[in-house]
């Protein structure tokens, strides 16, 4: 039988404060977005810019994720071959 593996908090309490305190702005309309300058009204924007200051603070938090590559090839293959078909029903 396997063992549990134990859980580690993948984010540090002072991670969390600063989340927190992010969502409280956006609540009250006080939160702004970088170079911009725009007022953010989306909680998943006000949790990304808590984890980002904390990480800059130096608190615990996972690295960002990757991004992943576009997959523009196949959209592109996907068109010519619905161009071709109804080329040829005419």
């Amino acid at each position: 039988m396997p063992t549990k593996k134990s859980s580690a908090r993948k984010y540090s309490p002072a991670a969390s404060k600063q989340v927190e305190t992010e969502m409280r702005e956006m609540k009250e309309g006080k939160l702004k977005s970088g170079n911009s300058n725009k007022k953010v009204t989306n909680p998943k924007q006000a949790i990304a810019i808590g984890l980002s200051e904390a990480r800059r603070a130096g608190a615990k938090v996972p690295p960002p994720p990757k991004k992943a590559a576009k997959k523009s090839s196949s959209r592109k293959a996907t068109t010519k071959g619905a161009a071709s078909k109804k080329s040829a029903k005419s």
